[in-house]
């Protein structure tokens, strides 16, 4: 039996949340807007705690739809809704979850052409790009600094996250990673660890032939996926309200529950730091490695 406990009301279904925040910063946060790219393992996360936070409106693009491998960590994956657009499942999610929501969704995903629609409007932009979506995903940070709208990028590492900010008025996307004149192996390892310049996943990781960039292949879990939404979407909520400190670029932060660590990162020039220069080199070796022996695995069950 179903209890009647009258029809939804935005300040009592979000009542719980002030507290932490004052009312007016609530009813804010009501009028905000957030741009997601991506509904998959961390922006699907990102999605339903920023609607639970009472933010009141969102700009969603995602092109995919809920395949069974997602079913280890994406938020909108389930049995019911494998094969379905995840951003219809997630719409529905949302809407569950407040039913005044603003939604405007792009199910074309993001590229050249639809990259300002998307962001127009937006008080804030949250990466949920896949991972290896490197050229849109420049482009879009590209336009949040034209625009002025800060950035948050929160990637799942492992057993715990990294977080990295960008600023309109600090170190810029390009600037950081310094991607220009490599190729696409090469980019993949410059982003990952710009993201994560600690790497403290390194420590665990049991099979590195897991990781194969080449065939756009990294393993995951939900344990990664739902600490980046918390860590993001905190520092979101930071940028929305303006109150509190967000690390922004070249500054950031890696909290690993794997080795109960976090490790706060400073890193002048981004990439061109000399400390990066040698995490580069380093994890482009230990990958490598992950790929002969691999070959050799294969060799020898042929």
């Amino acid at each position: 039996m179903v209890k009647d406990l009258g029809p939804f009301s935005y300040e009592l279904a979000f009542a719980r949340n002030v507290g932490w925040v004052t009312e007016q910063e609530q009813a804010r946060l009501k009028q905000c807007s957030v741009a997601i790219g991506g509904l998959g393992g961390v922006g699907g996360a990102h999605a339903i705690t920023l609607a639970r936070l009472g933010v009141g409106n969102f700009r969603l693009a995602d092109f995919d739809v809920f395949d069974w491998p997602n079913m280890n960590r994406q938020a909108g994956a389930f049995a019911s809704t494998i094969g379905q657009p995840k951003i219809d499942a997630m719409a529905r999610q949302l809407r569950d979850i407040n039913p005044e929501v603003g939604l405007h969704l792009m199910p074309q995903g993001l590229g050249p052409e639809n990259i300002g629609e998307f962001l127009d409007g937006a008080d804030l932009y949250m990466d949920g790009l896949d991972v290896f979506a490197l050229g849109v995903r420049r482009l879009v940070f590209a336009r949040c600094r034209e625009l002025r709208i800060p950035a948050v990028t929160a990637a799942p590492m492992g057993m715990g996250t990294s977080l990295l900010a960008f600023h309109p008025d600090g170190m810029s996307f390009e600037e950081y990673f310094c991607f220009d004149g490599l190729g696409f192996e090469d980019q993949m390892i410059k982003f990952i660890v710009g993201v994560s310049p600690s790497m403290q996943q390194r420590h665990y990781l049991m099979d590195r032939g897991s990781v194969n960039l080449f065939d756009r292949k990294v393993p995951s879990t939900a344990l990664g996926s739902e600490l980046a939404a918390g860590v993001a979407c905190t520092n979101a909520l930071k940028l929305l309200l303006q109150r509190g400190k967000t690390p922004v670029a070249p500054h950031g932060l890696h909290f690993d529950a794997y080795r109960n660590c976090l490790i706060k990162t400073w890193r002048p020039f981004g990439n061109r730091n000399p400390l990066q220069l040698l995490m580069f080199w380093y994890v482009r070796r230990l990958l490598a490695k992950g790929r002969k022996a691999e070959a050799v695995a294969v060799a020898g069950e042929t």
